[in-house]
């Protein structure tokens, strides 16, 4: 029951739900990169409680709402990866410290200056690890029914922790699959 969408940089994948489990129920995670060494990408509905002034205090102003650490994935949870925005009329292959992803979404390198990149961000989010598959493991789980493959907006990076994420996703799909955004959490309570 996937959206027929190539699985790339910029599409999302949306934990269908018979993925249950703390790390990857309900989540959603936006494709960073996708090739033959495997695939990338940041789950982006799950929000810590440790503030980016915390931990990266110069990116505070950048950071949209809620401004906290966003939990990225199981892999490399020491390390900070940052996806941003471009504004309109902003092309991210002219500016220095970001580099496209897909469309006005791009990485952010933490280790610039957040004032020089101000002027070409809507905003940042900051996740603290993210989450990787070895060549051929994503396609075997959304082949077994794990994930559903869509197409993903810029405004998903920058959803507020207090939308879910994984309805609307679903919500705004094709029928049949604009259904599964009903399903509950625990089919087993239902």
């Amino acid at each position: 029951m996937n959206a027929n969408v190539q699985l790339r940089a910029g599409a999302l994948l949306v934990a269908t739900p018979q993925l249950i489990g703390p790390v990857f129920g309900r989540t959603v995670i936006y494709i960073v990169a996708h090739g033959d060494e495997g695939t990338l990408g940041v789950v982006l509905n799950k929000p810590s409680e440790t503030p980016v002034h915390n931990l990266m205090q110069a990116w505070t102003s950048l950071a949209v709402k809620a401004k906290v650490i966003f939990i990225g994935g199981p892999v490399r949870t020491d390390a900070a990866m940052c996806l941003g925005v471009c504004k309109p009329g902003v092309n991210p292959r002219e500016v220095d410290g970001i580099a496209p992803v897909a469309g006005p979404v791009c990485l952010v390198d933490v280790d610039a200056d957040p004032a020089e990149l101000a002027p070409s961000l809507q905003g940042i989010r900051i996740y603290g690890g993210h989450s990787g598959w070895s060549p051929g493991q994503l396609e075997d789980e959304i082949d077994e029914g794990s994930w559903y493959v869509v197409q993903g907006r810029a405004d998903d990076i920058l959803t507020g922790p207090t939308a879910d994420l994984w309805f609307s996703v679903l919500r705004r799909q094709p029928f049949p699959l604009k259904w599964q955004a009903w399903q509950p959490v625990d089919l087993e309570r239902n």
